[in-house]
C-alpha cells in the first residue's frame, strides 16, 4: 500500500493530472471514477489506482476485481489517495489511459460523415458536453484548433462521460485549410453564425456536413467563417443574441440527427 503523498507514484498521478505537458509527453490521461473505470477498453488501460476504501466496498465484485487483476493495481491509503485525486469527492479508482490518435483525414473520410469543428472553445465543461452529445447525436468525429482546450484535461473528461473512449477527436493547426479539404470532399460545413440569413432547421444535413462551433466569448474567427459553406442561424426570442457554445452545438448536431433518422 502507498502510505505517502511523496511516493513517485503518486507525484507522477498528480502531475498528469495538472499538467497537459506531462501527459502528451507520455502519450496518457486519467480518468476517475468507478462508472470511467468499468467503461475504459480494457486494453488501452495502462495503470490502476484505487483507494484502500474502494477495495473495501468493491473488491469483492467480480466484475471490478476480474478487471483490477487483469491490469494490476496500486492501493492507496484514503488520504494519499484524495491528496492525488482532482475531484472534490473522489470515489477511489483512476486509471492512467493510453492517448488515442486521430487525424482529420480519417474524420473526413468516413461514410456520410457529421462532424464538428470546434474553434477555441475555452470552457472544458463545454468542449466535455459537446463530445459526449456527439456521440449520442450520431457524430462521425470532431476536429478542433489548436487554440481549443485540451480534451484530457480532467474537467473534460468528466463531462464527457465515458464518451471520450469512443468518438474520434483530433486536433489541427490550420482549421482553414480542414475545413477547405472537407469542402473539396463534398462536405457541406455550416456555420452557426449572427451573421447567418437561413434557420438552422431549413437545411439538409442528410447528406455528408460539418458544423462549425466557435468561441464561447468570441464565436467563429472571421477566416473561418469565410471558409463555411453557408453560414446558419438559430433563432432568438427576448433579447439573446446567441446560446453557450454546448447548447448550440447540441441543438445542431440533433437537428442533423433528426433528419438522419
Amino acid at each position: 500500500m502507498i502510505e505517502s503523498t511523496k511516493n513517485p507514484g503518486v507525484k507522477t498521478l498528480t502531475g498528469l493530472l495538472k499538467k497537459a505537458k506531462n501527459r502528451n509527453e507520455e502519450g496518457v490521461f486519467v480518468v476517475e471514477g468507478r462508472r470511467m473505470f468499468e467503461e475504459a477498453p480494457l486494453e488501452e488501460i495502462k495503470k490502476i489506482y484505487v483507494s484502500a476504501g474502494f477495495l473495501d466496498r468493491y473488491g469483492k465484485d467480480k466484475n471490478i476485481a476480474d478487471k483490477l487483476e487483469a491490469v494490476g493495481y496500486e492501493v492507496l491509503r484514503d488520504d494519499v489517495y484524495e491528496y492525488a485525486s482532482d475531484t472534490k469527492t473522489p470515489q477511489g479508482i483512476m486509471c492512467i489511459m493510453k492517448q488515442k490518435k486521430y487525424v482529420a483525414e480519417s474524420i473526413l473520410e468516413a461514410p456520410n460523415p457529421l462532424i464538428i469543428f470546434g474553434e477555441n472553445i475555452q470552457d472544458p465543461g463545454n468542449l466535455g458536453t459537446i463530445i459526449r452529445t456527439a456521440e449520442g447525436a450520431g457524430v462521425t468525429g470532431i476536429i478542433l484548433s489548436t487554440g481549443t482546450a485540451d480534451i484530457y484535461n480532467p474537467k473534460v473528461i468528466r463531462s464527457t462521460m465515458g464518451s471520450i473512449f469512443r468518438m474520434p477527436v483530433c486536433y489541427v493547426s490550420d482549421m482553414v485549410a480542414t475545413i477547405g479539404a472537407a469542402r473539396a470532399r463534398g462536405i457541406e460545413v455550416y456555420a452557426a453564425h449572427l451573421a447567418g440569413k437561413e434557420s438552422y432547421d431549413a437545411a439538409d444535413y442528410k447528406t455528408a456536413s460539418a458544423f462549425i462551433i466557435g468561441n464561447e466569448g468570441n464565436g467563429i474567427t472571421k477566416e473561418c467563417a469565410g471558409a463555411a459553406s453557408k453560414l446558419i442561424k438559430i433563432p432568438m426570442k427576448g433579447e439573446l443574441e446567441s446560446l453557450n457554445a454546448a447548447v448550440a452545438a447540441t441543438v445542431l448536431m440533433f437537428e442533423a440527427a433528426r433528419q438522419r433518422r
